[in-house]
């Protein structure tokens, strides 16, 4: 049995609703039960691109943060985009949602700034219109805002294909009480049918402070990469889940010596790190994080808070030891990787 969790940590829980249920739906059944409010968000994100010469397209989904009656957030509910096995990629859009799209994270910010995620589609782009001095135009169902030389600056679209079910429960920071808080969450969903899609997986965040110092951050690879058949093995990765990657091979090469914060991130950068991988780094190799943390991204779905904590206590374990100057050594079976585990335990 593993021990309970001591670091401050944030949970991203994928579910999916059932077929005329939505992630709205649970937001406004959370806020019920706890006598707070829902508040309409977007949500960022990108997909790619059906257009010849666009890789990707930006855009903003419609996200709800849920809030006790405080203010301080319970939680905020989101779309995600891996998430498909089930949906009807035919199904029309339900009445009220919708999406943004561009191709420029300057423009999306823009957007999202002047655009109200809990207004309407038609009415979505004025904002940003008005300091373009243009008119947006509707062609069919969708919306189009150009700029003076008929340059597309964005689109909003009606959000079919049942995009509504995805539902990405997504927690603050919590450093208590972490059953309770989540069964807050998901014992609703599940009252609701929500399950655990196909392609699910559960993030842990954890405060990145900790493993700023290099010797701390080459031992976050060390296990990443070293390890990475054993982690998956005893934590049952989903092989379903999208968006996972080994570590890139600069970055796993650079720690074989003790490598300066300076090499790690010359390394990091020639391999081309980005948060798709089986853990998020990115945030540790930056001055400027937008969110200060860790992001292990390896844990299968799941809608029970017991299961998910007594995998995120066995992972909790694994980052103690990463945090001791001590190189990890290489291994490649479930033992030495819970022997890993107990030295650390031992050492609390």
């Amino acid at each position: 049995m593993t021990p309970g969790l001591r670091r401050r940590t944030g949970f991203e829980i994928e579910l999916m609703a059932p077929a005329g249920v939505s992630r709205r739906t649970l937001a406004r059944e959370l806020a019920g039960r706890c006598g707070g409010s829902v508040r309409p968000v977007w949500h960022h994100d990108s997909e790619p691109s059906l257009v010849p010469g666009l890789g990707r397209f930006l855009h903003l989904t419609q996200a709800f943060e849920v809030r006790r009656p405080d203010g301080a957030l319970l939680c905020t509910l989101a779309d995600d985009i891996t998430l498909l096995a089930g949906l009807d990629p035919a199904a029309p859009a339900r009445p009220g949602w919708f999406r943004v799209l561009t191709d420029d994270q300057r423009l999306l910010r823009l957007l999202a700034r002047h655009g109200n995620p809990g207004g309407t589609i038609d009415t979505v782009l004025l904002g940003t219109a008005a300091l373009w001095g243009s008119e947006v135009q509707r062609h069919g169902d969708v919306y189009r805002l150009n700029d003076a030389a008929d340059v597309t600056i964005a689109l909003a679209a009606p959000l079919g294909g049942e995009r509504e079910r995805p539902c990405e429960i997504i927690t603050p920071p919590l450093t208590s009480d972490f059953e309770s808080s989540l069964e807050e969450l998901l014992a609703p969903a599940r009252e609701l049918g929500f399950t655990v899609p196909r392609e699910a997986a559960v993030h842990l965040h954890v405060d990145g402070g900790p493993f700023r110092a290099p010797r701390a951050l080459a031992n976050l690879v060390r296990l990443f990469a070293y390890w990475r058949e054993p982690l998956r093995a005893v934590l049952r990765t989903n092989p379903a889940c999208r968006r996972l990657a080994p570590l890139p091979g600069p970055l796993v090469e650079a720690v074989r010596g003790i490598p300066s914060s300076g090499e790690l991130r010359a390394a990091a950068e020639k391999g081309k790190l980005t948060k798709y991988f089986d853990v998020n780094l990115t945030q540790l190799l930056t001055d400027t994080p937008i969110r200060d943390t860790v992001e292990i991204r390896i844990l299968p779905g799941a809608i029970d808070a017991a299961a998910i904590l007594d995998r995120a206590a066995l992972v909790e374990l694994l980052l103690d030891r990463c945090a001791d100057p001590t190189p990890i050594p290489p291994g490649d079976d479930v033992d030495g990787l819970l022997e890993l585990a107990a030295e650390a335990l031992a050492d609390r």
